[in-house]
């Protein structure tokens, strides 16, 4: 007989039981990096979260013979609602096996939750904020997924979703570039050198953790003012923005992030780079102790990934060599002499920004992960 709970966030052995559920799925598989479990309990931690604090989020198990077989979280983002003029539910944390009968439970469980707060359509999946990554992977499924910047998903996922009525809408492709071939163009040098001559902008390099740290409210701001027209914009609190941040300065290499600056020291734009621990992740199988910690830091010595996830220009300084400035520190970041990068990965952009998407293809970027974020209306 199948069921479906609603997980009681106050409760430590419901809360276990759902964010261990893809422990047990993707045991065996080698492309699954485990998240950390702490990082995974802020989500239903209502008092942590910031996210609680504009709106609200469920939580469901589905039980096969007293077996967890299935798991998602329904939620309703009233600020992206209220910015786009939306009446939207979001679901995210799906994991199912492949059984439509769980697939159709969960995600009636999810209809129902939604039509109760008079929404009118479900989009997802999409988290709680834009470390959470977005969408089913429909391609690439023989990849290692990248720490946990990204979802992965077995390859009949979309499969059970589309069977729901689910219809695409709007993908994110990650791009791969080999850090050896990897070349910009001597044209988008020659601008980004007349800009620094100009001395209208520059690049501030960050060499310790403190000095990241003391950018904080900057990078913030430029973070929440860099994505006012992408599809996944909403304008972020400061709580958000904050717990970003914190989470950013967890995993940051302060070599790896750079911040283009005007002559007013105001931030226009920003490239965020992190190296790929997700070998070590894997090894942790969730937990930091006893040794996961000294194991990720040893990981950082030796991994050759480097993931770039996340880069933006204000728009209005994109015409005047902004957009040349973060390519070219995007080839001095991926040829950083301190590191011994060969692989980088351009970490899902929005098929939306297509200016990106094409300026990454035509620098010699690979298309080789898609993810699909799915919407149906009720």
């Amino acid at each position: 007989m199948l069921t479906i709970e609603k997980v009681d966030t106050d409760n430590k052995a419901q809360v276990r039981r759902f964010i261990r559920l893809p422990y047990q799925m993707y045991a065996n598989c080698a492309q699954w990096v485990p998240p950390l479990l702490i990082d995974q309990e802020v989500y239903l931690n209502r008092k942590k979260h910031p996210f609680y604090e504009h709106s609200t989020a469920d939580f469901f198990i589905a039980v096969r013979d007293r077996k967890d077989v299935g798991r998602i979280t329904a939620l309703e983002n009233t600020r992206f609602n209220a910015y786009h003029k939306t009446k939207q539910a979001q679901f995210y944390h799906f994991e199912c096996p492949d059984d439509q009968e769980v697939a159709n439970a969960l995600f009636e469980q999810v209809f129902e939750w939604a039509r109760g707060r008079g929404l009118d359509a479900v989009v997802g999946p999409k988290g709680f904020g834009a470390l959470d990554g977005y969408g089913i992977q429909v391609e690439g499924f023989q990849h290692r997924m990248l720490m946990n910047m990204m979802n992965y998903n077995f390859d009949y996922y979309p499969r059970l979703v589309e069977a729901l009525g689910f219809e695409k809408e709007v993908d994110f492709v990650s791009c791969y570039l080999n850090a050896d071939a990897f070349k910009l163009p001597e044209r988008i040098h020659r601008i980004a050198d007349r800009v620094i001559q100009r001395g209208t902008l520059r690049v501030h390099d960050f060499k310790t953790k403190a000095d990241l740290k003391s950018w904080a409210g900057k990078i913030g701001k430029l973070y929440n003012d860099s994505f006012v027209h992408n599809w996944e914009y909403y304008p972020l609190t400061e709580r958000e923005v904050a717990f970003i941040l914190e989470n950013i300065m967890i995993v940051a290499d302060p070599r790896l992030i750079k911040i283009i600056v005007t002559d007013k020291e105001e931030a226009v734009g920003f490239l965020f780079g992190f190296l790929d621990l997700s070998a070590a992740m894997q090894r942790a199988k969730g937990h930091l102790l006893p040794f996961g910690i000294v194991d990720l830091m040893l990981e950082g010595r030796r991994t050759d990934w480097i993931a770039l996830n996340g880069a933006g220009v204000l728009p209005e300084y994109q015409g005047r060599g902004g957009n040349a400035l973060m390519y070219v520190e995007m080839e001095k970041t991926v040829k950083n002499q301190d590191f011994h990068f060969k692989h980088a990965d351009m970490t899902q952009v929005a098929e939306t920004t297509k200016q990106m998407r094409a300026d990454l293809v035509n620098l010699g970027g690979k298309e080789y992960k898609n993810h699909r974020v799915y919407l149906k209306h009720l």
